[in-house]
């Protein structure tokens, strides 16, 4: 069926699989450029995962990869279908399921992250009101749970002035940073429709004055260096990004790269490591792994 068939503006992904091959399947969903990733349990029944992609995705070659997937698991000895149900999916149904699951989500001590239509919560949480839309980042997954953790005790400790946001997707990194004290952020994104959802709900939060937003590469964007640098991105992406990250993260400033696998932590690691970058925290949220990681000094380095 042809992207966009009917009015529809997404694809809907609908997998029925058990819940010891769930935690996989949902990871390689997100790593294929999923915007949603459901859970519906019910006892008694394997998991059901639904998981939503943009209509601009290529429906062939995504139900290709899943189905391949899924081979795999069998063949690791888990039970698995065989192929995964692919259906188009109007706005409107996009946003009743949205509806359905998005619920407020408290993250680290003091963030707390909402859809527009969920009343503020009582308490002294900082809210961040995101609208589930076409851009990855709704604080749900454990790669923007991390980088939001870690994002809240580097702005504390060391209150940087300004920011970078790698990728940013929905914005809620950015706008996470400036409701924490940060003055500045430049957030890009090679994707017109997350520039549009970033600008969108910084507008939302009241900080679209301090959240300069772009569509440029991360290798290609120009800004001076800052004292935080914020990547959510893939381990594959880190991997390819150090010169890029040596140039955009100040001397002594610090790197937040999340959406990196339990298993590539020490892959990415190294691979930005010294005399580039050490790491100095991290955090593992859902089988995945997001790390802190300091710039080396320029005394420091040859």
């Amino acid at each position: 069926m042809t992207p966009g068939a009917d009015g529809a503006a997404w694809w809907e992904m609908i997998v029925e699989i058990p819940d010891a091959a769930a935690e996989a399947l949902t990871n390689f969903l997100w790593e294929q450029g999923a915007v949603g990733v459901v859970e519906e349990e019910t006892p008694g029944t394997p998991a059901r995962l639904r998981a939503f992609f943009p209509a601009t995705a290529g429906a062939d070659t995504l139900a290709g990869r899943v189905d391949g997937y899924l081979a795999a698991l069998r063949a690791l000895g888990h039970t698995a279908p065989t192929t995964a149900r692919l259906a188009p999916l109007a706005d409107d149904d996009w946003a009743a399921a949205w509806r359905e699951h998005f619920r407020p989500v408290a993250v680290g001590r003091r963030l707390v992250v909402l859809p527009p239509w969920e009343m503020r919560p009582p308490g002294d949480r900082l809210a961040l009101v995101i609208e589930p839309g076409r851009a990855f980042g709704t604080g749900h997954h454990g790669t923007t749970g991390g980088c939001l953790t870690l994002l809240e005790t580097i702005a504390e400790r060391e209150r940087p002035a300004r920011a970078i946001d790698l990728g940013t997707g929905s914005g809620i990194l950015a706008v996470a940073a400036v409701h924490l004290g940060i003055a500045r952020v430049l957030a890009c994104d090679t994707d017109p429709d997350a520039v549009a959802a970033a600008g969108a709900n910084a507008e939302r939060n009241g900080v679209r004055d301090r959240v300069d937003v772009v569509l440029a590469d991360a290798r290609a964007v120009a800004a001076e260096p800052a004292p935080l640098v914020l990547a959510n991105l893939l381990a594959a992406a880190h991997r390819t990004l150090g010169s890029s990250y040596r140039r955009l993260v100040a001397p002594g400033g610090v790197l937040i790269a999340g959406g990196i696998l339990d298993v590539e932590a020490e892959e990415v690691a190294c691979a930005l490591g010294p005399p580039g970058f050490s790491v100095e925290a991290e955090v593992h949220l859902d089988g995945w792994t997001t790390l802190a990681l300091r710039h080396a000094p320029l005394h420091g380095r040859a």
